[in-house]
């Protein structure tokens, strides 16, 4: 089988797992585009991708432009001869970047497209109760998670997984269906083909930390899905009132019990033993939480930091 020359472009753990992939087969990594350094937290650190540590562990090239079209960048990776570019969690690429190995550019996308097309693809497949989802690659063009289709492969979503373990299963898979995509395109093995047209697309756009707030209104199941597709990250919260203060309460983890609803859906019924939150059909459980300022903790550790549960209200 041919050794293809690869260009990899990716951030997060996520596409890490891909390129360490890539890097153990028969392929060559020649270059790895990564996100610029960046300064975060409270003594500004520097803090360096997952991609970029890998490939600097392994003594492979990398390049991080702070824009994609800059010439000299370009140039650069022009001059490396790549077969295919592959990219796994990255930002947008202009046409005149994707456009420049023989073999074209193909990416790794945590969906079975054309369902769930956009940047929180495995988060919203659990918050809308999926049964099952899976990882595509697929040729990049101009269109947003569009282009024609190469491998696709099936996961099953568990019934109580949570968006975090989710991604932790389909990082293993996609890694593994980026190498087989890499020797379908060796051997000229692959038929790319078209994703099927959708009347009604299930879209996956970017969460924003407001879109995790829980609406208590909402069926108990869906609530229940809610918070596994936000958990671990970005986590979905509700507002508590603990005397005259406001507080956000992110929420991990809970089950749910569908009966006739006894109370108004969001009225909070709290005491020592019990925290539960009741929703139109039935009644909500928080098992992991956290309060804002304090850390994370089980349902019974959080109740025994409370001495006067009267002070203690929905927002």
């Amino acid at each position: 089988m041919k050794s293809l020359k690869v260009v990899f472009f990716g951030t997060p753990e996520f596409a890490k797992n891909s390129l360490a992939a890539i890097h153990r087969s028969s392929h060559e990594v020649v270059g790895v585009v990564t996100v610029a350094d960046k300064a975060s937290g409270r003594g500004q650190k520097i803090h360096q991708s997952p991609v970029k540590i890998y490939a600097e562990e392994h003594h492979l090239p990398v390049f991080q432009p702070e824009k994609l079209r800059n010439r000299e960048f370009l140039e650069k990776i022009r001059n490396l001869n790549a077969d295919v570019f592959v990219v796994v969690a990255f930002r947008m690429m202009p046409k005149i970047l994707f456009e420049m190995p023989e073999m074209g550019t193909f990416n790794l996308h945590a969906s079975l497209l054309p369902d769930y097309r956009g940047a929180a693809p495995i988060n919203y497949a659990v918050i809308n109760g999926e049964k099952k989802t899976g990882a595509t690659t697929f040729f990049i063009n101009e269109k947003i998670d569009e282009g024609n289709i190469l491998l696709q492969e099936e996961i099953e979503i568990l019934s109580d997984e949570n968006a975090g373990s989710l991604h932790d299963r389909l990082m293993e898979m996609g890694a593994k269906l980026v190498v087989k995509t890499l020797d379908g395109l060796a051997e000229n093995s692959i038929q790319e083909k078209p994703q099927r047209e959708v009347e009604h697309p299930k879209n996956a756009f970017k969460i924003f930390k407001e879109d995790a707030k829980i609406n208590w209104n909402k069926p108990s199941e869906e609530i229940h899905n809610f918070v596994r597709g936000m958990s671990p990250y970005p986590c979905s919260f509700t507002v508590l009132k603990i005397g005259n203060e406001e507080k956000s309460l992110k929420i991990y983890q809970g089950k749910f019990e569908k009966s006739g609803s006894e109370k108004p859906a969001g009225t909070l019924e709290i005491d020592k033993n019990n925290f539960k939150i009741f929703t139109p059909d039935g009644v909500y459980f928080p098992v992991e939480l956290q309060l804002e300022g304090k850390k994370r903790m089980n349902v019974k550790d959080f109740l025994n930091g409370f001495r006067n549960f009267e002070d203690i209200k929905m927002a």
